[in-house]
């Protein structure tokens, strides 16, 4: 003991007594410091692993003790039997279950969570017995729950055995065993069903079983009909759960077990058992009207589930049984009721979400039927599909703007989702309704907008415009006859909502390849969609589709250009949008231009960076601080954006296409590109803020991203700028080496090292840039030049940034398979292989991410999959000194996990599982919350 009180968990002080046990629970419950919490939490881990836990196990089950204390002892029990199940001699199975039931038969009217605990570990030792040393195993339980004794009354007695019924089926789901016994032990479970079934519809019909005890009943089923028990055999009490179901107690559990048994893949081969149960869902329908006209959200979810699931499973099946088509249709009917119950997602309702896949589903078993079958549903089922359309555009409704100001921003976030969940399956049964669709809502559309009469809502308009945005942003709608139609009618909707704006918006852009190829209809829609653009309610939705249209229709441009430079820059002065959209902004402006005349693409870009670049001349004057650096990142990325889309070389392109349009365009005049003459003339301010940043990866990033973006869309026509470039990389890699220059110098090689006129330079380049590198990591050191790579990716390894380490373990992985057929590769990872097995164990130990701890896994795999030998000799060394990785971890913990990793050469996923069972017990989070989200 390390105090009085206090329990270490350290290699001298693994007194696992149960003082010491009791001692370490009342420190990890009760104790407020968190580092002896963890403490204790860590010496129980191996308090419970350890054989005294034979020992100490049974006394912690005593009836003076507290329930904290009987869990433990209980718990120490299942991890004993389901995890060192071979520790066990045969010769104790018989007195081990035996204790069990008594333990069992004492709790039954104790500590329901130690009851629980009991039940698994017995559930485990039956799993690890059957069918062989435990033939029977169900039955035997059954009958020793059944007899009188022990003074427990008999209520007791029967929730502890249906306790431990149900939890059996469970604990074989998470069970360890090998995979030839789990089909064994599945084989047997399978057979006791015949023991289990009776004795669950008994206590169900009896009228005089508590409440209770037929909860537990359902609970029992739903564990049991996991392990595929055929729908058949299951049958009868799958029609008592329907019996359940007004019983509000027994509501919920009901519900689980019907959509469980229903929902086994094996169920579907049942038919008569399925055409059964059609009739009791239907007759749900009264039960559920009553739960939507009382607002009981429960009991329609609950109904929903049923419906939705025997539908969603077996449509095929049911479809097919065409002596039954008018139930079937019915079920689809009701799964309709739900779809379009009423109220507002989420605030008011939260069932017609689960219905969205059963119709992608049923779309999909009527579409998959032969040609001559398909046309027989389909004249069934098209109407149904209009009327789903009709529900899901009022479902999409947004409420009243004082209700919508109400709601949450949880609230709005899960109607959005939901709006775009409605979306998708309009997009899909599009396949099925086709261009009538489009009619459809057209003439919908058209009528609420013409009638004069009765005032239209805004909500009612956005839903239909919605239901075309859907469609048209996936679909080919090119040849639809009423898109001219949907145009000439947008400019006549009463724009006077931001949801609706953004709506106009987005379908806008999502006509964008239609209206490139109907040019004329253009000026019917710009208008709206740069008037948009100043109101910042609308950023996303007008410059999205700004950018779209510039994208697809910049040939058609040309007339409207000046005024949508003018619009663009009015509002990036006005500073209106956030930074994202600034981008988007200028990508759209950059395809703008491509289309122009080259001297009218140098006026427009004068008049539209000149104050930009005059911004940036006074910022480079400036002493560097992180308002102005802001200042200077936000410009520079302004115009990598502009030159990222600005790409004349395109228009050649166009013409070249037999199926492009007649040129529209000047063929392209001689000289320098204009992105080339723009970053000539700002070439010297850049040098100037680079001179004044060169220590901020950040703006260094920002100035190589403005050449990487133009060099990648200029290609060869960047040529005159190469020679100065190379120049100033060169300059800016030697003073303060950064990896957004190696990769602007990366880009630079690949396209230029190839030409004669830029080898001179690129070489210089290439060569100064090696140079550098190598002085980095030599530091005077004689070694051959192998050892290099590896030396820098160990050092890589240790940095900070994630992507730096994801990629030098990518490099790793590349790396070390050709240890085989490369002799001097071998030789050195012989020699100093060591030192990156200690910088990945530091990083797995808490030096680095836990985001990272599969691409460290993914090493030690390599490793041990072409270096074993090796690598069993550097985990050994690199473990062994005290505290390394982690001072949390016991050099036992050590050992297991170097063992562990030495055992698994085929399989990856479960080296990823080890490394991030070690790296919890490293940063002392093992067994947490935090650990649970792992």
């Amino acid at each position: 003991m390390e105090a009085p009180g206090r329990i270490a968990a350290t290699p001298d002080t693994l007194d696992f007594t149960v003082e010491n046990v009791e001692k370490a629970l009342h420190q990890l419950y009760y104790d407020p410091n968190i580092e002896n919490k963890n403490l204790a939490q860590k010496w129980l881990m191996q308090a419970q692993v350890s054989p005294q836990a034979w020992q100490f196990c049974w006394a912690l089950l005593s009836p003076d003790k507290v329930p904290e204390i009987q869990y433990f002892g209980a718990s120490a029990l299942h991890t004993k039997i389901s995890r060192y199940w071979s520790d066990i001699p045969t010769d104790q199975y018989d007195s081990l279950k035996t204790q069990l039931f008594s333990q069992i038969a004492c709790f039954s009217s104790g500590s329901k969570m130690v009851l629980t605990r009991l039940c698994v570990a017995l559930a485990s030792l039956a799993l690890n017995t059957m069918p062989e040393a435990w033939p029977g195993a169900v039955a035997e339980m059954v009958r020793v729950f059944q007899e009188e004794g022990g003074g427990v009354d008999g209520r007791a007695r029967c929730l502890a055995l249906l306790e431990l019924l149900t939890v059996l089926p469970e604990e074989f789901q998470t069970s360890r065993l090998p995979q030839y016994r789990k089909g064994q032990v599945r084989g047997a479970l399978g057979r006791e069903w015949g023991s289990v079934c009776p004795l669950l519809q008994q206590l169900l019909r009896r009228t005089d079983s508590p409440g209770a005890v037929k909860a537990r009943v359902l609970r029992c089923l739903s564990s049991w009909v996991l392990l595929d028990v055929p729908l058949s055999e299951s049958e009868g009490l799958v029609h008592d759960c329907f019996s359940a179901l007004p019983d509000p107690e027994l509501f919920d559990t009901a519900v689980e077990a019907i959509v469980n048994a229903i929902s086994q893949p094996d169920s579907q081969r049942y038919v008569n058992t399925l055409l059964k149960l059609v009739p009791q869902v239907l007759a749900l329908q009264e039960q559920l009207r009553e739960a939507v006209q009382n607002g009981d959200m429960e009991t329609c979810h609950g109904i929903c589930r049923i419906a939705v699931t025997l539908g969603e499973n077996h449509s095929r099946t049911l479809l097919e049984q065409v002596d039954h088509w008018q139930s079937f249709l019915a079920l689809v009917n009701m799964i309709m009721f739900c779809t379009g119950i009423p109220g507002h997602y989420p605030v008011n309702e939260t069932t017609s979400s689960l219905t969205l896949t059963f119709w992608y589903t049923l779309q999909d078993e009527i579409m998959s039927f032969e040609s001559d079958k398909q046309a027989v549903y389909l004249q069934v089922y098209r109407p149904v599909y209009f009327q789903l359309v009709d529900v899901l555009l009022h479902k999409a409704q947004f409420p009243s703007d004082q209700e919508y100001a109400s709601w949450s921003s949880d609230e709005k976030e899960q109607f959005r989702i939901y709006r775009v969940d409605i979306s998708d399956t309009l997009m899909y049964v599009y396949e099925m309704l086709g261009a009538e669709l489009l009619s459809n809502l057209y003439d919908k559309l058209g009528r609420l907008l013409t009638n004069a009469e009765q005032p239209t809502s805004w909500q009612h308009t956005e839903a239909l415009l919605y239901g075309f945005q859907s469609i048209a942003e996936t679909i080919d709608v090119n040849y639809s006859d009423v898109i001219p139609g949907l145009i000439g009618l947008i400019p006549r909707i009463n724009i006077n909502n931001v949801q609706l704006a953004d709506t106009v918006m987005f379908t806008i852009g999502a006509l964008a390849e239609w209206l490139a190829d109907h040019p004329v209809m253009l000026s019917s829609v710009l208008p709206l969609v740069l008037q948009a653009l100043g109101n910042p309610d609308l950023s996303v939705s007008s410059v999205s589709t700004l950018k779209k249209i510039c994208r697809e229709c910049k040939y058609d441009l040309p007339p409207y250009a000046t005024n949508i430079v003018a619009v663009s820059q009015e509002v990036l002065i006005k500073q209106i949008h956030k930074t994202s959209q600034c981008m988007w902004l200028m990508q759209a402006l950059g395809f703008l231009l491509s289309a122009l005349p080259v001297e009218d693409i140098l006026r427009n870009l004068h008049s539209l960076i000149t104050p930009y670049i005059q911004q940036l001349e006074k910022l480079a004057d400036e002493t560097p601080n992180p308002s102005n650096k802001l200042a200077i990142i936000h410009i520079l990325g302004l115009l990598s954006n502009l030159f990222t889309t600005l790409d004349i070389s395109k228009q050649d392109d166009e013409s070249a296409d037999s199926s492009a349009p007649p040129v529209k365009s000047a063929p392209l005049p001689p000289g320098p590109n204009p992105v080339v003459v723009v970053l000539q003339q700002v070439f010297a301010l850049i040098q100037t803020v680079l001179s004044k940043w060169l220590n901020d990866s950040q703006v260094v990033e920002a100035v190589c991203a403005i050449f990487e973006k133009s060099v990648k869309t200029l290609l060869h026509e960047f040529a005159p700028m190469v020679s100065q470039l190379s120049e100033m990389l060169g300059q800016m890699y030697s003073t303060i080496p950064q990896a957004s220059a190696l990769d602007l110098t990366r880009q630079m090689v690949h396209i230029f090292a190839s030409e004669t006129d830029h080898f001179p330079p690129i070489k210089a380049l290439f060569e100064l840039v090696t140079s550098v590198t190598l002085s980095i990591f030599q530091q005077g050191r004689d070694s051959s030049w192998l050892l290099l790579p590896l030396l820098l990716g160990v050092l890589s390894l240790k940095f900070p940034e994630a992507p730096t380490v994801k990629s030098t373990c990518l490099f790793f992985t590349e790396l070390l398979p050709h240890c085989s057929d490369v002799p001097p590769l071998a030789r050195v990872v012989q020699e100093d292989g060591k030192l990156l097995i200690q910088a990945v164990l530091e990083g797995i130990g808490g030096g680095a991410s836990r985001s990272l701890m599969d691409q460290f896994a993914e090493v030690l795999f390599c490793l041990n999959k072409h270096c074993f030998s090796l690598l069993a000799v550097w985990l050994k060394e690199a473990l062994q000194p005290p505290g390394f990785p982690s001072t949390r971890v016991t050099t036992e913990q050590k050992d297991n996990f170097s063992q562990q990793i030495l055992r698994e050469r085929v399989n990856k996923r479960r080296v990823k599982d080890i490394v991030k069972e070690f790296t919890l017990l490293c940063r002392g989070l093992h067994g947490t919350e935090y650990a649970a989200e792992y």
